[in-house]
């Protein structure tokens, strides 16, 4: 059953009952149905491919014909993040087909006991892993987060309510529709999925206030959507932050493989929280290192902006502004700055971090033991590129996004973190 036509008048407060009533029998399936239903989206989200993209294409015009207006890179999706992260291909559908199948293939984590133990009075106490119930996500251009956030709720027996960005409204619909028939294919209630089709900012507004409604609400999106998200919100909310990602390459550092870490971890996708966005360089390696990366982060297409000792080593480096060193930039620019050592690096990134993703080079355990230690972030690294930063690439199938809070969960947002926990309590006619 398609959500167009008629169902397109169905009010947010219906589409969240219907939601509720369906994460009930979500949850009550068993591990081979929720996995069947995660299946069966996969198939027929390749079955509409041709239909998704033609969707897409329209969506990518409209984006286009705006930041034409707003003076951007208009019709560049290799450049424009807005268009960078809305376009697909068909490669990229598959890629979206392929996440729900591992999805669909990773071991069922509701009902899951995390521990039992038994009390003096002879009761016998179980933490069991349960769904949240309804999950919420608001998020904005990347029509991959649809299908990924559909198959993490429903195979972890929860409920979801979509809704997307403006720019990526056809595309998200053509999606959901896949998912949806999906799911009936495979028997399961397609009510789980409902997809908010408004795009305005008073349907996301009332999400936020649906306390008792909603069970949790994730906003996955530019800083200003997340601020708003977590700065109005009555319902319990997960925060996925910004990547304002660093690179610290140590006195102790394989050059060639800190050259390769940063060009990768900075051109791999620039348009993506996980891109290195900064290089911190040893004052005592600096004068060695910094010309040859630099100018191969110019061949990359890469604007380097630079700290005064960058600038005095490669000539024609862009001074780098007090406001280079907290902006996510998203883009084809790094700012360097050179650095003392290990405590100055610390220092920086936990001062003009975000709590994402930093990384260390070095061959120097006891100076990849004190960064590690100390670095305030959800993912540290040693010796790897921030882009791994990624549910897919951590095994976990997909993503809901990446949280840099400190509750519930913290990095890669998989099936696991979309639970919560309840004891159960066995008695033997036990009384206080």
């Amino acid at each position: 059953m398609g959500i167009e036509g008629g169902a397109l008048r169905v009010t947010l407060e219906r589409k969240a009952s219907l939601a509720r009533e369906a994460s009930g029998v979500l949850a009550s399936l068993t591990p081979d149905e929720r996995a069947t239903a995660v299946a069966m989206m996969s198939e027929r989200l390749m079955g509409k491919a041709e239909r998704i993209l033609r969707a897409n294409r329209l969506d990518v015009e409209d984006a286009s014909r705006t930041t034409e207006r707003a003076g951007g890179a208009a019709g560049d999706p290799t450049r424009d993040p807005i268009l960078k992260r809305l376009a697909l291909s068909a490669d990229r559908v598959s890629a979206m087909a392929a996440a729900l199948r591992e999805i669909a293939d990773l071991p069922d984590v509701t009902g899951e006991v995390i521990d039992t133990f038994r009390r003096p009075n002879g009761l016998v106490i179980r933490k069991v892993r349960v769904p949240f119930g309804v999950v919420g996500v608001i998020y904005e251009s990347r029509p991959n987060v649809t299908s990924d956030a559909a198959g993490l709720c429903v195979k972890s027996g929860n409920s979801v309510i979509l809704r997307g960005g403006r720019e990526a409204s056809r595309t998200n619909l053509a999606i959901v529709d896949a998912l949806r028939q999906g799911l009936q294919r495979a028997g399961v209630t397609p009510e789980c999925i409902q997809f908010v089709n408004d795009p305005g900012r008073s349907e996301a507004a009332r999400m936020m206030t649906m306390r008792g409604v909603i069970d949790l609400l994730i906003p996955r999106g530019g800083a200003a959507l997340i601020r708003a998200v977590v700065d109005n919100a009555t319902v319990p909310v997960i925060e996925t932050g910004m990547g304002n990602c660093h690179v610290y390459v140590d006195k102790a550092a394989d050059l060639g493989m800190a050259e390769s870490i940063a060009v990768n971890a900075k051109c791999g996708n620039h348009a993506v929280c996980n891109a290195a966005e900064k290089m911190l360089v040893h004052k005592d390696i600096a004068a060695t290192f910094l010309p040859g990366a630099v100018n191969r982060l110019r061949r990359m297409g890469v604007e380097v902006r630079g700290c005064s000792e960058v600038r005095r080593i490669v000539p024609r480096v862009t001074p780098a502004t007090a406001e280079d060193w907290e902006k996510e930039y998203l883009d084809l620019i790094i700012a360097v700055k050179v650095v003392e050592g290990v405590d100055e690096a610390v220092s920086h990134i936990n001062r003009f971090g975000t709590g994402h993703s930093e990384a260390i080079v070095t061959g120097d355990a006891a100076a990849a033991k004190a960064f590690t230690g100390a670095v305030d972030a959800a993912v540290v690294y040693v010796n790897a590129s921030t882009r791994f930063t990624d549910g897919g690439e951590f095994g976990l199938g997909a993503e809901m996004g990446i949280s840099t809070q400190k509750t519930h969960a913290r990095g890669p947002l998989g099936m696991r973190e979309m639970t919560t926990y309840k004891y159960v309590v066995e008695g033997s006619g036990q009384t206080r």
